[in-house]
């Protein structure tokens, strides 16, 4: 097996979620990749760069977050993207 391909198997493996029969876990996905990366960009900087790291952040949660509310697995996961649009409300609102 290539690494490329070892690659992509355990990323499918990590998007089914653990445990199986009820997934509360799993490796990120992309909007949620790119919102750690916006919030990682954004402690490490200041300025114009910042501001554009942080809008990231929220575009990337509020992605996932929505992702999980209208297509999740499960009643927890649902739940889980609805706290994560509220909290991405609350943190643009600056309450």
């Amino acid at each position: 097996m290539t690494d490329g391909a070892r690659v992509r198997s355990l990323w499918r493996r990590g998007q089914h979620g653990w445990p199986a029969a009820y997934p509360l876990a799993q490796f990120p996905n992309a909007p949620l990749l790119l919102a750690l990366a916006g919030s990682l960009l954004a402690g490490a900087t200041d300025g114009a760069v910042h501001d554009l790291a942080r809008a990231t952040f929220h575009a990337g949660l509020a992605a996932w977050a929505w992702l999980e509310l209208t297509a999740g697995v499960n009643a927890f996961r649902r739940v889980l993207g609805l706290a994560g649009l509220v909290l991405t409300v609350v943190g643009i609102a600056g309450v």
